[in-house]
């Protein structure tokens, strides 16, 4: 292989990579978030300059991909934390939960998503929506839903997916010394929500040494929202060097 065609390459490994390229095209992605709010410290603690935080409220999100470009079918988990950056409103992406090895090295490497691997499930069980994160055989956090109690108003559903997305990309060098250290911005694009509603809902939290989901507790269920949306992942900007800028 010549070094011209190493340097085309885009993902490892490199006759074989984990993933195509995008855009990355999502069908019927099913949300479940449940915004709650928690420990102003906790939340201080984990939040890096120069964001700022809006108010103590983290989002848990469930999130079933039945139809996604190149990653196929898969469950995600996380946690999202309202912030601001320079005056621009958005979401500060803290963890990420999910059960398929493509669109986790392919969010690692291209924007820096925080995934792991583990095993989310987003089921309709009767009247209630339930959401579950398993690690391994630990469970981590449940999540419980009332089926389609209230209509939600659709655009403005969109209008919020729609807000900036942040996340800390770090990649070690070959000595494990940080090579890149950033903040990235990205978008989600081509939204289209096809349905959207709240009802009650409640979360629980427990301990875990790698899934530290209960790291940012609940402390009052503020919020839920259950919604089925089309959309495009956007590729990402670097908006903060640590390497190079102080925060």
């Amino acid at each position: 292989m010549k070094a011209a065609d190493v340097r085309n390459a885009y993902a490892m490994p490199l006759t074989n990579p984990a993933y195509p390229r995008g855009p990355y095209r999502f069908i019927d992605r099913e949300y479940v978030i449940i915004s709650y709010r928690t420990d102003p410290d906790a939340l201080r603690a984990i939040v890096p300059q120069p964001l700022e935080i809006v108010d103590p409220i983290v989002k848990y999100e469930f999130i079933k991909m039945p139809d996604s470009t190149g990653f196929g079918d898969y469950t995600e988990s996380g946690q999202v934390i309202p912030v601001r950056f320079r005056g621009e409103e958005g979401v500060y992406v803290h963890a990420m939960y999910l059960d398929d090895d493509a669109p986790i090295a392919g969010g690692r490497e291209i924007w820096g998503f925080p995934k792991k691997l583990a095993y989310p499930k987003l089921v309709h069980e009767g009247e209630v929506i339930v959401g579950t994160l398993h690690y391994g055989s630990v469970l981590c956090a449940t999540a419980s839903m009332g089926y389609k109690h209230r209509t939600l108003n659709a655009a403005e559903v969109a209008h919020s997916l729609a807000k900036p997305n942040f996340l800390v990309k770090i990649i070690p060098h070959v000595d494990a010394t940080p090579r890149i250290c950033e903040l990235v911005r990205y978008h989600l694009e081509d939204i289209t929500v096809k349905g959207a509603w709240t009802g009650p809902a409640d979360l629980q939290l427990f301990r875990h040494v790698i899934a530290d989901v209960d790291r940012l507790p609940v402390v009052k269920i503020v919020s839920a929202t259950h919604f089925i949306a089309d959309l495009t992942l956007g590729l990402g900007e670097v908006v903060h060097d640590y390497m190079r800028e102080p925060a």
